[in-house]
């Protein structure tokens, strides 16, 4: 396997699915920073051009976490998945309200702040994403107490695909109202097959 990513981003989500699988793959950078993700070869991999990516023989998956749904697939033994039917629905729940929920307001911050030509940007609407991340967070937060992990008694794919997003939401200083995530962010990076925190991977492609 192949997994085609760029240090601070949702390559990490991946990355984290892949060293909990201990899985044997082959990482390639691509330097978002010098316009890797506009090369025609990466182009076709993705033409959306963006990272990360996921080559395994035939298959090439994009969105990191279809990535880490199927690589929890692929390793079944390894119980990324929960194999109770009610307990594999929770992980696929707490997996989308991750990416629809949690993560659309902290891209909206991202763009507005980062991304977007400095005209296009909204004042407004990073107010509004932060308030909306916090709402979404809280239900979450609620959720935590008196679990170490999101679903079961395990980490799961739930985990892989949400610590990430309470790592970029500690860099927004969004987390000061939760305390359980908080808690929640120190424990899963102090597993041995967490990936670098957003800090760490910023400071790794810095000149």
């Amino acid at each position: 396997m192949k997994l085609y990513g760029f240090g601070p981003t949702r390559s990490l989500r991946a990355l984290w699915a892949l060293g909990e699988l201990d899985a044997d793959f082959e990482f390639v950078p691509v330097n978002l920073l010098e316009g890797g993700h506009r090369h025609p070869e990466f182009l076709r991999l993705n033409p959306a051009g963006k990272v990360p990516v996921l080559v395994d023989g035939d298959l090439v998956l994009t969105e990191s976490a279809a990535i880490v749904l199927y690589l929890a697939e692929k390793y079944p033994d390894k119980g990324l998945l929960p194999s109770d039917t009610k307990e594999r629905a929770q992980a696929y729940r707490w997996v989308m309200f991750a990416v629809t929920e949690l993560e659309q307001p902290l891209w909206r911050i991202v763009r507005h702040t980062m991304l977007y030509p400095e005209e296009q940007r909204l004042p407004a609407d990073i107010e509004l994403a932060r308030q909306d991340f916090v709402d979404m967070a809280s239900v979450l937060d609620r959720h935590m107490e008196g679990r170490e992990f999101i679903v079961g008694r395990s980490i799961t794919v739930a985990d892989c695909v949400t610590a990430y997003l309470m790592d970029w939401a500690n860099e927004e200083d969004l987390l000061g109202n939760h305390p359980r995530l908080r808690a929640y962010l120190e424990r899963m990076y102090a597993r041995p097959s967490a990936p670098p925190r957003i800090a760490e991977a910023f400071q790794e492609i810095s000149p």
